[in-house]
C-alpha cells in the first residue's frame, strides 16, 4: 500500500492483503474497507474506531485516517477505491461530510452491500458500468446510515495541507522548517499537531511515509533494495536499514523474502 492515492484513472482499485500499521494519510477517492480476518484500528483524526470480521467502513475523500494492528492472529482486509466520478449522485456529500462513526457492523450491513463487495472481490472482469453499479449500490445503502457532519476546520485545514505536502515531497530532503516555510506555518505549531494529533514527530512520520513506500515497493516490484531505498527519499542504505528495522525488526532482504513466504491472501 502506498502512502497517498491520487486520482486513478482506473474506475475502481482494490488491494486484498494483511493488514499493517499505517500512518495517517488521505487520498482524494473514497476507501472502503472490508475486514476479512482479525481485526482493525481505523483512526479518524484523533479518534480510533474498531473494526473485526466482517465489518464494514467507508472513509470519505481527503479525510486524514490511519491504521493500527494490535491482534496476534492473522489480520486482513479488502480495501476498495472507487474514483469521485463513479459515486454518481453521492459525490458532493462525500466531499462534504464525514460520518460520525465511519464503522457499520456486519450485523448491520445490508445483504446488497455485502453481495456486492464479494463481487467485486472475486469477479474478473467485470464491466466498468457494473463495477459503477455496485459502488452505487453500497452507497446508497450505507449513506443513509451515517450520521454525517461537515468537515471543515481550521486545523483541519492545517493537517490536509501539512499530509499533502509530505504525500507530495516525502522522496526529497525536506525539514520542519522547510515544511513550515511553505504552509505559511510556525514550526512549533507544526511540531505540536505532529506529537498531539499524530502521535509522532516531524522525523519519525517522514520515515513511515519513506518506509511504508519502501514496503510497496519491495511487495510488488523487482526492483534492487539499493534502488528502492533511495527512490524512497533515504540518503543511505544504512539508514534505511536502520530505520527499517527500527520499525519492522527485520532487514528489507528479509522483509521480501518473508511476505513471498507468508503472503496468503492474493492481490484479487
Amino acid at each position: 500500500m502506498i502512502p497517498i492515492y491520487d486520482e486513478k484513472k482506473e474506475q475502481l482499485y482494490m488491494l486484498h492483503k494483511l493488514s499493517q500499521h499505517f500512518p495517517p494519510h488521505l487520498h482524494e477517492t473514497p476507501e472502503f474497507i472490508y475486514i476479512t480476518n482479525g481485526t482493525l484500528e481505523l483512526g479518524i483524526d484523533e479518534d480510533f474506531f474498531h473494526m473485526e470480521k466482517g465489518d464494514f467502513a467507508i472513509v470519505f475523500p481527503n479525510t486524514i485516517h490511519h491504521y493500527q494492528v494490535f491482534s496476534a492472529c492473522k489480520n486482513s482486509a479488502l480495501y476498495i477505491y472507487p474514483t469521485l466520478s463513479s459515486t454518481g449522485q453521492f459525490q458532493t456529500d462525500l466531499q462534504r461530510y464525514n460520518p460520525k462513526n465511519p464503522v457499520i457492523r456486519q450485523s448491520e450491513i445490508p445483504l446488497d452491500v455485502t453481495n456486492a463487495i464479494i463481487t467485486l472481490k472475486e469477479e474478473k472482469d467485470i464491466n466498468p458500468i457494473i463495477e459503477q453499479a455496485y459502488v452505487q449500490i453500497i452507497l446508497a445503502r450505507c449513506m443513509p446510515m451515517y450520521e454525517l457532519e461537515e468537515k471543515s476546520s481550521e486545523q483541519g485545514d492545517i493537517i490536509y495541507r501539512m499530509v499533502s505536502y509530505i504525500a507530495a515531497h516525502f522522496k526529497e530532503d525536506i525539514t520542519l522548517e522547510r515544511l513550515a516555510k511553505s504552509l505559511g506555518v510556525n514550526k512549533f505549531s507544526l511540531s505540536k499537531i505532529f506529537s498531539s494529533v499524530f502521535h509522532t514527530n516531524f522525523n519519525q512520520y517522514l520515515n513511515e511515509q519513506r518506509l511504508n513506500f519502501a514496503c510497496s515497493m519491495l511487495e510488488y516490484s523487482g526492483s534492487s533494495i539499493t534502488d528502492i531505498c533511495l527512490e524512497a527519499g533515504f540518503q543511505s542504505q544504512r539508514t534505511f536499514n536502520r530505520a527499517f528495522q527500527e520499525i519492522y525488526r527485520m532487514t528489507p532482504r528479509e522483509y521480501r523474502n518473508r511476505y513471498k513466504e507468508r503472503f496468503l491472501i492474493k492481490k484479487e
